[in-house]
């Protein structure tokens, strides 16, 4: 098996040039069998014959290259010297390789030089009338099948290999999606937590001499909080970890508007001054009030990396065909620097969200020096038109 592809490896390298060889073969032998057919022996016309055909018989070897060139030579053969079959074997391969303006005259020009040959005999002449388009044309028939089947399969070929590529592309594109919305998931998941236990062990690190009842408490939450942190990023890495696909699926506990209370909750236990004013109905679209969640829960991670505990006021109010507004306004933070580094990508997947819901986000500082976040998200029954407004201001 192995020898017989490595045979057919090498036959289809010189496959080409074999089918060349035999090409001019073919057509001397019939010009050695056209020229040696004449009566009494060989006569200077059939030496002139002889020599045309070997003319004509041996530039069939660069047909692939010129085929034009060889084709008109093979022509002026036929007309000087009846020689047919290398005229026509030229007219097979023009016909493969172009199917133009070329083929049509050279074409032409054999139907004349063969015609041109029956002059002067008796009757010959109008039967080369009648037969010529029919024996020039076959070749050039035949030639042009052939030329438009190999265009066929190298265009199929050519759009199967595109076709390829553009599915490894699509492949790649999914994948980094995916990679991009588990890295949005898991930084919502983990994000939050984490700010809040920097931010009980600052509290306990600015105030190293608070009682013992106080850094117990702390400690408690700090433990319970990684506990949830943990047990959060389990879940995401089971959702990666199993066959079925995540196309669809949540990554991470589904949120909704009515978690917002122990949201604001655990930041109030972490030490943050955080007023809450909602008036949001029970029945809010599950995307919208996932979206909310996300909205109040970036907001206070940035306020607990960023403000170091400053007085937050949370508002939530809408109605079905008003929308959702949500704001969150910390006061200017007494404290300097961050407790937690930040990477800018937490406003990203925001506005992401924000904007894959048809709302609005603007984001910036107030008058006092504060910092605000202030979405807005359509609650109707019907697909909201609206194109998303996004102002940047990340900090």
């Amino acid at each position: 098996m192995r020898r017989l592809r490595r045979w057919y490896a090498w036959w289809v390298r010189h496959a080409p040039r074999l089918r060349d060889i035999l090409y001019v073969c073919f057509s001397l032998l019939t010009i050695v069998l056209q020229a040696a057919s004449g009566p009494g022996g060989w006569s200077p016309h059939d030496w002139f014959v002889l020599a045309a055909g070997v003319v004509a018989s041996g530039a069939l070897f660069w047909r692939r290259r010129f085929p034009v060139t060889v084709t008109a030579i093979t022509v002026l053969a036929m007309l000087v010297a009846s020689i047919f079959v290398p005229m026509g074997l030229a007219l097979l391969t023009l016909a493969i390789r172009r199917r133009d303006l070329a083929l049509a005259i050279l074409g032409l020009a054999a139907y004349v030089a063969y015609v041109l040959n029956s002059w002067g005999g008796d009757g010959q002449l109008w039967v080369s009338l009648f037969t010529g388009p029919f024996l020039v044309g076959t070749w050039i028939a035949i030639g042009a099948y052939v030329g438009a089947r190999r265009d066929l399969m190298a265009s199929l070929r050519d759009r199967a290999e595109r076709a390829e590529a553009e599915r490894e592309l699509r492949s790649e594109q999914a994948r980094l999606g995916e990679r991009s919305r588990i890295a949005q998931e898991m930084h919502d998941v983990l994000a939050h937590k984490v700010s809040l236990i920097a931010l009980h062990a600052g509290g306990l690190e600015v105030n190293p001499t608070v009682g013992p009842d106080r850094v117990e408490g702390s400690a408690r939450l700090i433990r319970e909080t990684a506990r949830q942190a943990m047990e959060d990023l389990r879940e995401v890495l089971g959702v990666l970890r199993t066959d079925v696909s995540v196309d669809g699926a949540d990554l991470s506990p589904v949120p909704k508007a009515a978690d917002l209370e122990r949201l604001i909750s655990a930041s109030r236990d972490a030490g943050v001054t955080v007023g809450y004013v909602g008036t949001l109905p029970d029945d809010v679209p599950p995307a919208v009030g996932r979206t909310v969640y996300r909205v109040v829960q970036e907001s206070l991670t940035n306020v607990h990396k960023h403000a170091r505990g400053a007085a937050t006021d949370v508002r939530v109010q809408g109605a079905r065909g008003e929308g959702v507004t949500v704001r969150v306004t910390n006061v200017r933070p007494v404290a300097a620097g961050s407790l937690l580094p930040g990477a800018g990508a937490g406003l990203v997947g925001l506005r992401e969200r924000v904007q894959l819901a048809a709302g609005r986000l603007t984001t910036g500082p107030t008058a006092d020096g504060g910092w605000r976040v202030e979405a807005w998200l359509p609650w109707d029954d019907h697909r909201q038109d609206s194109e998303p407004v996004l102002v940047e201001g990340e900090r």
